[in-house]
């Protein structure tokens, strides 16, 4: 059946196995889009049970969900199975209802949170002891499911709003939308956090928030742009943090595949993605608000070490940057004005996807490519070489016993250019 219809548009046929949902806006689409399925299946020499089939029905059921123009619900019958279900009694009765109950946990939030108790006694080598923490969630989990929330489809010409937490115990995420009736909620997530990511400092949690949300999103959103909402404000410096290490480096990169925005919201605001306490963090971290405090620092005394170049080292970065391949790339498109689709870029490398990305600050002067960043204690935009920062003779700077390499502020090196 999946490849009878193969051609058709999700915004007019779904299909799932031998299941399948023609819908449309209105009557005329949707008998317009049904003519032409049934006319697939004929073609394929494939039949209908008259009897498993439902023609222009406002709702209807599929896969579990019932499905009109209000939104997506949960099926009564299956809530009515949790909601009626009895204390399990020992963890395969338990492993039975988690399984049902986790088939819609994108419409509670805080899943993972509500049942943490519960899933701690599926852990190997755990003794199997109902108490009343365990009681209080199975409770919670079947209140929050007998609700019948509401989520609306996405809708791709609308925008997506992803309000991302962590807490000491697991992430959560809540994909949204804005539309004429105000904010719609799509789906929620969460996951709990395994053993060493709970050793994470805060802001390493708070990224991998990030990072567990867009990914588990990335059939919605790749190719639209969104919106991040935290409540973590060092994620709002987010892309120029200055050498991150490792494993942030590659969350980073694999955030560069994604055009959005990063928007700060005060706790208080925040409780749909179920803002829960934080434990302080060594003071040795390299991602938190103390460390950003003094590398602002460390930016500030590499501007001024950088004005100690000569001129002609400074006129010769344009000719350096024409030599890398994706530099050149983004540099011609400064100098046509013309920034190609997605659709274009997103095969090209991280750093040129990065610049992508980051259009509005990225600036030709004087022929060097330039983007802008903000200093995370103060907000004030600063433009620095996209390419980093070349090769310079010790020599010829006026602090030749200085490391420039580690006073300078470059980021984002092309692959053929070398750092100090």
């Amino acid at each position: 059946m999946e490849k009878v219809l193969v051609d058709m548009p999700p915004e007019r046929c779904l299909v799932y196995l031998d299941n399948v949902l023609v819908h449309g806006p209105c009557f005329d689409s949707a008998l317009g889009s049904l003519m032409e399925a049934l006319e697939r299946i004929k073609r394929a020499g494939l039949k209908l049970h008259p009897g498993k089939c439902r023609f222009l029905r406002q709702e209807v059921s599929f896969l579990g969900h019932r499905i009109s123009g209000a939104g997506i619900m949960t099926e009564p019958d299956k809530v009515a199975a949790v909601r009626d279900w009895p204390t399990p009694t020992d963890i395969h009765q338990l492993r039975s209802f988690l399984g049902l109950a986790s088939y819609y946990r994108r419409f509670v939030a805080g899943f993972s949170t509500v049942a943490a108790p519960m899933f701690s006694l599926m852990r190997k080598d755990t003794p199997y002891e109902w108490g009343p923490q365990q009681n209080a969630a199975f409770h919670e989990l079947k209140q929050a499911l007998c609700k019948d929330p509401v989520l609306v489809a996405p809708n791709t010409e609308l925008p997506f709003i992803l309000d991302t937490d962590a807490s000491n115990t697991g992430l959560g995420a809540v994909l949204s939308q804005l539309t004429p009736d105000g904010e719609r909620v799509v789906a929620y997530h969460s996951r709990t956090l395994d053993k060493s990511e709970r050793n994470y400092c805060v802001t390493r949690k708070e990224l991998l928030a990030v990072i567990d949300a867009v990914n588990h999103f990335k059939h919605i959103l790749c190719g639209l742009p969104f919106t991040i909402r935290t409540d973590h404000a060092a994620l709002k410096w987010l892309m120029s943090f200055k050498e991150p290490e490792g494993q942030v480096t590659r969350w980073i990169e694999q955030l560069q595949a994604f055009q959005f925005t990063i928007q700060h919201r005060a706790g208080e605001s925040h409780t749909n993605a179920d803002s829960l306490s934080r434990r302080p963090c060594a003071p040795d971290c390299h991602h938190c608000d103390q460390e950003e405090e003094r590398e602002a620092a460390n930016l500030q005394t590499g501007e001024v070490i950088c004005r100690a170049l000569l001129p002609e080292d400074v006129r010769g970065w344009a000719g350096l940057q024409t030599v890398d391949p994706d530099l050149k790339t983004v540099m011609g498109w400064l100098e046509t004005d013309n920034r190609p689709p997605w659709e274009d870029v997103v095969a090209q490398s991280a750093t040129v996807r990065g610049l992508w990305s980051q259009w509005p600050g990225v600036e030709l002067q004087e022929g060097v490519l330039k983007r802008c960043w903000r200093e995370p204690a103060t907000g004030e935009p600063r433009w620095q070489s996209a390419g980093g920062t070349p090769r310079i003779p010790r020599s010829r700077s006026l602090w030749g016993d200085k490391d420039i390499e580690t006073a300078t502020t470059g980021i984002l090196l092309g692959p053929e250019q070398e750092r100090c």
